[in-house]
């Protein structure tokens, strides 16, 4: 019984499948992919494929930096220079790390200008600023959202909103985060950071890249125009992201009777590929690098292959207090919120968006 109660109490997940075309005019690939905004892992597969391209794998090289800084205060995210020097030239997203969304007191700047802030009741209180109660709080509310604009904020340097704010962060209540940061931009040297924040401890990263061949990869057999699938002759996408997943985490895929790890097998129909080329970055990546990533794996195809399809897949932070545009976010039992797109090589895709149990459903 303790068993069933458990099984019962397993919190629920929301997946969304659409089918779409890269030359579509109303397609919307590029405006899914710029909107999710805090990216941790992107992960690409390439069937028939024993090594990339110079072309991506210099692209894969290239997608750095992002930096991580320590003990920085809130109000630094507010003053004007700050937005005059980063928001409003170009794409900054900012999140704290260290942090539980959950429990903790978290913070996130959007490439929108939108700073996000997820906060306990009694640092709330304190702040004086206007919010509301986070949809995942439960019957007693003990967590608050508050948004600021930062370039609204900005217009008006004199008006009593921004003098409000400013003192709420700089005296009321000076919080002060560990942070990564990432700035997309055009015409900047990349120095601006580490020069701008140089008082606080800040260091540059490169993002970890990790290459591998996978020999002999049992894969399923899909047709870009079937979601569902069709018996006998394709597999579906549900199946598809389930097997993903599986080779991600280098599982067995042959469920053989001596396997006590894992039962999981390669949904049928299926082929086996002599090789597969998997491709892992991981850090603070922005969606701007991703979209180019996209469109190069797109060329892909450009001249004739072995493999029918390629996948690239994206997980958020699990404690990023958004998951797709300002859409509130939380943790509870898993805090996934990711996408893959499954290219095709006749420019069809099919795009699956899955989140947690604190979660709205994928845009």
């Amino acid at each position: 019984m303790a068993t069933l109660r458990r099984l019962r109490e397993a919190p629920r997940h929301l997946m969304v499948c659409e089918k779409s075309n890269f030359g579509h005019e109303k397609s919307r690939h590029k405006h899914l992919v710029e909107t999710h905004y805090h990216n941790y892992r992107v992960s690409f597969l390439v069937p028939e494929c024993g090594m990339l391209s110079k072309e991506l794998k210099n692209l894969v090289m290239e997608i750095g930096p992002y930096y991580s800084v320590k003990n920085l205060p809130l109000h630094e995210l507010v003053t004007h220079e700050f937005i005059h020097t980063f928001v409003k030239k170009g794409s900054f997203s900012a999140l704290t790390y260290n942090t539980s969304i959950d429990e903790d007191n978290t913070a996130a700047l959007l490439p929108n200008g939108k700073l996000i802030l997820s906060l306990n009741k009694d640092t709330y209180e304190e702040t004086g600023l206007q919010g509301h109660p986070s949809r995942y709080s439960g019957r007693k509310t003990m967590k608050f959202i508050v948004s600021i604009d930062l370039v609204d904020l900005s217009a008006n340097l004199d008006s009593k909103k921004y003098e409000r704010v400013s003192w709420s962060f700089k005296e009321k209540n000076p919080l002060k985060f560990d942070f990564l940061l990432a700035w997309h931009h055009t015409g900047a040297e990349e120095s601006t950071m580490m020069s701008y924040f140089s008082k606080y401890q800040i260091q540059e990263h490169q993002p970890k890249v990790s290459l591998s061949t996978v020999r002999e990869l049992q894969c399923p057999v899909l047709q870009s125009s079937s979601l569902a699938g069709e018996p006998e002759e394709a597999c579906s996408a549900l199946e598809l992201f389930d097997w993903l997943g599986a080779v991600f985490c280098h599982a067995d895929l042959d469920n053989q009777p001596y396997n006590f790890i894992s039962t999981y097998r390669c949904p049928q129909p299926s082929t086996v590929v002599a090789q597969a080329c998997l491709c892992t970055v991981t850090g603070f990546i922005l969606p701007e690098k991703i979209n180019v990533l996209l469109e190069q794996l797109c060329h892909y195809f450009d001249e004739p292959k072995l493999a029918p399809w390629l996948t690239l897949s994206v997980q958020g932070f699990a404690d990023s207090p958004v998951s797709w545009r300002e859409n509130e976010h939380g943790f509870q039992k898993g805090g996934e919120h990711l996408y893959n797109f499954v290219i095709f090589s006749n420019q069809d895709y099919w795009l699956q968006m899955a989140v947690g149990a604190n979660d709205d459903c994928p845009p």
